[in-house]
């Protein structure tokens, strides 16, 4: 059995390309290289972004769907905020479409997020929700359902053929490669959440040696990345429980995420003092720190609760979802068990924006500013102490 699975790797890292060469010429940036980066950088504060049009970022991208118009407004609603980054979700088969036509709209997206002062963080792979990407329109969302269309990359059919493998690491090089050295982009997350089994009612479509393969994958994507010696930082980052100091405690896919990352990322949706311990876990990595993924109202991550205590132990901070859209990602993630038909949540899961750009708390609106405006660990009073005229009444809206 160990022959065989050694063998089998071996054939696998032989189809990769890895050499002892091609991995010395991509090295992970130094912790000095890192801070220093940082140091440059305005404290990251942004969203997770797909137009409220778009139900994926198959959608978002294919040039049937593409909207500059709606990005343009949307994005000027975020610079409203004080917001200077937002972390967008790119796609294998998008580059395999239409190669060309996909980064001259990467370029556009580029032009127009510039305009507004906001610097993107570029997902190059994604392991969440549908794990059968399929290029064209997409499914209208299935009512009450968070994030009902959603979808994987590269997904099943790629990750069970290592033929297609080839075609990966020629995507990774050469979006990577053409705006490796633009300084309109904050950094390159290398895969989203990538030892996540999927979620939704997908399971039975799911590779069963799907960790393998990806835990695999993850190092030659660092390494794809790196070989076009892009000036932004790479990532992918950590959100299981467990301690996330003691690397020597964590699965592999963890282990590379923390020891191949230029600058560390992870995701928290709990409580403030649940984040300020991930915080902690991560400091003794002596890195700067961005969380890529918060905010979940009812599961006791809020804007008001969590985003000061960012602000104030300088850890960059995106949320997810920004405005209210196709995504229907204001229902919690239990909707895919119980759809959410008959009347809208309690309070909004995700999400910040109505369509038509009113914030889905005002007070949030204003958290955003003061902090975004404030120097570096630097923390408003107007921004944690709630004025009276407000409470804390929830503002409930038709959906």
């Amino acid at each position: 059995m160990k022959s065989t699975r050694w063998a089998g790797c071996l054939g696998l890292a032989l189809l990769l390309g890895i050499s002892v060469a091609h991995a010395a010429e991509t090295e992970r940036w130094t912790a000095a290289q890192a801070n220093a980066w940082y140091a440059k950088q305005s404290w990251p504060v942004g969203s997770n972004y797909v137009p409220s049009s778009a139900i994926n970022e198959l959608e978002m991208w294919q040039a049937a769907t593409f909207d500059p118009a709606r990005i343009d407004q949307e994005l000027g609603w975020a610079q409203g905020l004080g917001m200077n980054t937002m972390r967008v979700f790119l796609h294998n088969l998008l580059w395999e479409q239409d190669r060309d036509g996909f980064k001259q709209r990467i370029d556009t997206f580029l032009k127009i997020a510039a305009k507004h002062h906001i610097k993107p963080i570029f997902v190059l792979f994604d392991s969440c929700w549908d794990p059968d990407p399929v290029l064209g329109p997409q499914h209208p969302p299935i009512p009450g359902v968070h994030n009902s269309g959603w979808v994987q990359a590269p997904g099943t059919k790629v990750l069970d053929d290592p033929s297609h493998y080839g075609q990966l690491q020629a995507y990774v090089k050469d979006i990577v490669g053409r705006f490796a050295k633009d300084d309109r982009i904050l950094a390159w997350d290398v895969w989203n959440e990538p030892d996540n089994d999927g979620g939704g009612n997908y399971a039975a479509e799911e590779p069963k040696d799907k960790f393998q393969r990806v835990a695999q994958l993850l190092p030659q994507v660092f390494n794809w990345a790196r070989s076009q010696h892009p000036v932004q930082p790479l990532t992918s980052g950590v959100w299981h429980d467990g301690d996330w100091s003691k690397l020597g405690d964590l699965n592999t896919v963890e282990r590379t995420q923390l020891t191949q990352s230029d600058i560390i990322t992870f995701h928290n949706y709990e409580f403030p003092e649940d984040f300020l311990r991930r915080v902690q876990q991560l400091r003794t990595y002596g890195r700067p720190m961005i969380c890529t993924e918060y905010m979940a109202r009812s599961a006791g991550s809020t804007v008001d609760g969590v985003l000061p205590v960012g602000k104030k132990l300088d850890v960059g901070m995106v949320n997810w979802g920004f405005v209210s859209g196709k995504t229907q990602t204001i229902f919690p993630w239990d909707s895919w068990q119980k759809p959410y038909t008959l009347q809208p949540p309690v309070i909004w899961f995700h999400d910040l924006l109505q369509r038509d750009g009113t914030p889905y708390r005002q007070r949030e609106a204003a958290i955003f500013r003061a902090l975004s405006a404030a120097p570096k660990g630097v923390v408003p009073a107007d921004a944690v102490t709630l004025p009276a005229s407000e409470g804390t009444r929830v503002v409930k809206t038709a959906h």
